[in-house]
């Protein structure tokens, strides 16, 4: 069986899947063949496979960095916070259910089996499988359960590593902590330490990376320099908080300002990401009606909880400030689950059990929801962006029919998708702005709305992101011991790893019988009430 190795942290946000990412680009331009693995994620940010499977978009992105197409076997269990203590359960690429955390637990031995089987279909195929885990493995109410963190490495007889957040401080202390708070039986797993997002002179940090190393007997592998610029697609409400991406200088006298309704549900944020390559265009969240007022462009994005989002946004004034852009030309974008928004009725005995609802009757649209989710690709153009081409992928309960205006997309199947009327715009499909000509029609419509002298750049999008690809593996190759990596890789866990006292963390009930390649635990729990997308409170 292949070399494989967790990347875990001591929080979320640590930098994870930037990390992984890193690595899995450097080992595969080394030459060898190489898949990511999360067991399971939690996360509104997903995408849809080849054949018609939704993931997590962080494993979708280090398939990417592997150079080789995704799969649902990376990534066989996706969490998708639908409240406060829900989740829908998709495995293996499709939903199964809608579960509290009680329910969860229920599944839970059923689904690390497999994840198990998974992660070593993976190893059987590649040369090494770059491993995530999520959250921090340091949470003893989840450890009884858990096969993403410490329970996969004693499961699959992995090697760890820990990597902290520098900029948020104290990750030295977090380092020992976490370790700490393990099990012995899981502390031998944790072979070392990562530091990321470090800003200043790497020397600094000696005298505190020789204690950590002194006191849990394991080195820091490595201190990852903070780099602007550099992202892995979001998961989580840490990474999506304050959320202000600008990409470049413009390359005309004006640049725009994009501005994305900071849903309670927000889904597939990374809609907009697409719109930041481009140089002189802004990216930011907004929670409030000004916020909303003021943008060139205003996008209404995806949502796991469409009705509850729209109440949301009826309670901050966003409605308002929507319909009195609409009223004047100022454009607005919305999609999947803001598309429904836009919309005239919304029929939902699905998500939210709500039956009709009215919606903001910004387009002429009307969406029913059914039990079945689509999931797939599909290409097209759009009649009112000038023909441009695109493509892009659905990930839906709700089915949207037009009776007015115009489709904003004509499939390549001679199908129809969303609508354009005036200044609304709204599809159903996912990541349309990836595609240069369709991005560039769309902003060049924005600009001649708000009066801009706005020119878009030349650079395609998925050079922009093999670039950065790149520089994440430069990363972890200049600022990382790769030859370290490669040999916990290589030889797996390493012998004779200290274990430090540990007061917080029982060993999970007859752990004391497993080996590394043992019996894995029965599962993770999900930590519900943590909230996985952007609180209500979340302003630009």
């Amino acid at each position: 069986m292949s070399g494989a190795l967790l990347i875990t942290g001591t929080t979320s946000d640590a930098g994870k899947s930037t990390l992984a990412a890193g690595l899995c680009r450097h080992l595969a331009r080394s030459g060898l063949s190489v898949a990511p693995f999360k067991a399971q994620n939690m996360a509104l940010n997903s995408t849809v496979t080849a054949d018609g499977c939704e993931i997590g978009r962080a494993q979708a992105l280090q398939a990417a960095a592997c150079g080789i197409p995704a799969e649902a076997a990376m990534n066989p269990v996706l969490l998708k916070p639908t409240g406060q203590a829900t989740s829908q359960v998709v495995v293996d690429g499709h939903p199964v259910g809608v579960d509290a955390a009680a329910d969860y637990r229920d599944r839970a031995a059923h689904l690390a089996e497999i994840s198990q089987a998974a992660l070593a279909g993976l190893r059987e195929r590649f040369d090494v499988v770059v491993c995530e885990g999520a959250g921090s493995p340091a949470e003893p109410n989840l450890r009884a359960t858990d096969f993403t963190n410490l329970g996969l490495a004693r499961a699959a007889g992995l090697p760890a590593i820990v990597v902290g957040d520098i900029d948020r401080g104290g990750v030295l202390a977090a380092f020992h902590g976490t370790l700490a708070t393990l099990a012995a039986q899981d502390q031998r797993h944790v072979a070392g330490f990562v530091v990321n997002k470090f800003r200043g002179d790497p020397a600094l940090l000696q005298p505190g990376l020789g204690t950590v190393t002194e006191r849990t007997g394991r080195p820091v592998l490595g201190v990852v320099p903070h780099t602007e610029g550099l992202w892995a697609d979001a998961e989580d409400s840490l990474a999506l908080s304050g959320r202000e991406v600008v990409a470049e200088a413009p390359l005309g006298r004006d640049g725009l300002d994009v501005a994305v309704i900071a849903l309670p549900r927000l889904s597939n944020v990374t809609d907009a990401d697409a719109l930041a390559a481009e140089p002189g265009v802004s990216v930011r969240l907004a929670g409030d009606a000004p916020a909303v007022a003021t943008a060139d462009l205003v996008i209404v994005p995806g949502s796991k909880h469409t009705v509850g989002d729209l109440a949301w946004l009826r309670q901050r004034g966003i409605d308002a400030a929507l319909a009195d852009r609409a009223a004047r030309g100022a454009p607005i974008v919305g999609v999947c689950g803001g598309a429904q928004m836009l919309g005239a009725r919304i029929v939902d005995h699905v998500e939210s059990h709500a039956g009709e609802v009215a919606g903001l009757g910004l387009a002429p649209l009307a969406t029913e929801f059914a039990d079945a989710k689509q999931l797939g690709w599909a290409g097209g153009h759009s009649p009112a962006l000038d023909g441009a081409a695109t493509q892009g992928y659905r990930i839906a309960h709700g089915r949207v029919t037009r009776h007015g205006g115009q489709p904003l997309l004509v499939t390549d199947d001679g199908g129809e998708d969303g609508c354009a009327a005036g200044a609304v715009l709204a599809t159903t499909w996912h990541g349309v702005a990836e595609a240069d000509g369709w991005r560039r029609a769309l902003l060049a419509w924005v600009a001649a709305a708000a009066g801009k002298d706005f020119v878009c750049g030349d650079v395609a999008y998925a050079q922009r992101r093999e670039a950065r690809l790149e520089a994440m593996a430069d990363l972890v190759a200049a600022h990382c011991d790769i030859d370290a990596l490669a040999e916990l890789i290589d030889a797996g866990v390493p012998e004779g790893l200290p274990t430090l006292a540990s007061t917080l963390q029982p060993a999970p009930h007859g752990a004391a019988d497993h080996t590394p390649h043992g019996p894995h635990g029965p599962g993770h729990a999900p930590a519900f009430a943590r909230a996985a997308t952007p609180t209500s409170g979340v302003t630009p």
